[in-house]
C-alpha cells in the first residue's frame, strides 16, 4: 500500500510493521471483520422478527398455532447450537435446490436421492458451478444469516413469550372493557409494554449472539477468527515477504480487546436504551428515575 513496501526485506521497525498490516492477506482479516458486523446488523432485527412471530404463535388462542410456536422454542432451545448450524446450512441448502429442481425440471425422472448423494439437475444447482466467486460467497453469508436469524430466533421467541406473559394482565381487561378488540389490546397495550420485561433478556441474547460469530467458520464463511489464526501461525521467508515466528497470541490478544470494547459499547447503548423505555413506567427502573428526578 506505501510506497517504501517494495522492499520488504530492506525494511525494520515500524516501517516494517505499517507493510506489513497492509498486504492483502491482511485486507482479508479488515474485509472478515466488516463480515462480521454486517452479519450482526442483519442478524439481530432479523432473529428478532423470527421471535416475535414465535412468540405471538405460543401465546395463540388457536391451538394448532400455539403448538407450533412452542414446538419451535422448544426444539431449538433443547438442541446444542453448533448442531443446529451445522444441520441447518445443509438442510436449507437442500431445500431451495429441491425447489429449483421442482420447478425447472419438471422431466427429471431420476431420484434425487442416490444412495448417500443428493442430486439435483445443474440449473437447480446453487449456486449455479459458473457463478462467480463473491456470488458463492454471498450465497454462504445469507444461509449463515438465515441460521442465526433461525436458532437465535427461538432464544428471542423464549424471552418474548416471557416478556408478554408478564404485562400484568388487569390492563389488557381493562382495554377490553373500553371496547378494544383482541387485535388493538394486543398492538396498543401489550407489545408496546412487553418491551421493558424483555430487554434485559434480548440484552444478554445479543452478547451471546456477539460471541457466537466465529461459529461462521462452520458455516463456510471466512471470519476474523479464521484469519486471525491462518496470519498468526508462523511464516518463513520461503512462503511469504514478511517472516515471523507464531504470533497467533498477539492477533487473538487483539481479537479479545475488540470483543470486550464491542460488548462494552453495547452495554452503554443497550442501558441508554432501556432508560428510554422505563421513563414514565410502573417498573422498578421507571420508579428509579422518579425518585432521582425529584
Amino acid at each position: 500500500m506505501f510506497s517504501f513496501c517494495v522492499d520488504p526485506a530492506s525494511l525494520d521497525g515500524l516501517a516494517w510493521m505499517a507493510c506489513y498490516l497492509t498486504t492483502g492477506k491482511h485486507m482479508a482479516i479488515y474485509t472478515s471483520l466488516f463480515t462480521v458486523l454486517l452479519l450482526l446488523a442483519i442478524t439481530a432485527p432479523s432473529a428478532l422478527i423470527f421471535g416475535f412471530l414465535g412468540a405471538s404463535s405460543a401465546r395463540s388462542p388457536f391451538p394448532p398455532l400455539s403448538w407450533i410456536g412452542k414446538a419451535y422454542i422448544a426444539i431449538v432451545r433443547g438442541v446444542p447450537d453448533i448442531a443446529f448450524f451445522l444441520f441447518f446450512v445443509i438442510a436449507l441448502d437442500q431445500l431451495f435446490e429441491w425447489i429449483r429442481h421442482e420447478i425447472k425440471c419438471p422431466d427429471w425422472e431420476a431420484d434425487i436421492w442416490q444412495g448417500n448423494d443428493f442430486v439435483v439437475c445443474d440449473i437447480a444447482k446453487l449456486p449455479l458451478g459458473n457463478a462467480p466467486q463473491w456470488v458463492h460467497e454471498t450465497y454462504g453469508f445469507f444461509l449463515a444469516v438465515l441460521t442465526f436469524a433461525i436458532v437465535f430466533g427461538a432464544f428471542a421467541a423464549n424471552v418474548l413469550y416471557g416478556a408478554m406473559r408478564a404485562v400484568p394482565h388487569n390492563q389488557l381487561e381493562t382495554a377490553e372493557s373500553y371496547g378494544m378488540n383482541r387485535r388493538q389490546v394486543f398492538w396498543r397495550i401489550l407489545v408496546p409494554q412487553m418491551w421493558v420485561f424483555a430487554l434485559p433478556g434480548l440484552s444478554n441474547l445479543w452478547m451471546v449472539l456477539i460471541k457466537a460469530t466465529p461459529l461462521l467458520f462452520l458455516l463456510g464463511v471466512e471470519d476474523i477468527v479464521y484469519w486471525a489464526r491462518e496470519l498468526g501461525g508462523s511464516k518463513t521467508a520461503r512462503f511469504t515477504d514478511y517472516p515471523h515466528g507464531d504470533w497467533r497470541m498477539w492477533y487473538f490478544l487483539a481479537l479479545l480487546i475488540f470483543y470486550l470494547l464491542f460488548t462494552r459499547v453495547s452495554e452503554i447503548v443497550l442501558d441508554k436504551l432501556m432508560l428510554k423505555l422505563t421513563h414514565g413506567q410502573a417498573t422498578l427502573a421507571g420508579e428509579a428515575q422518579r425518585k432521582a428526578a425529584a
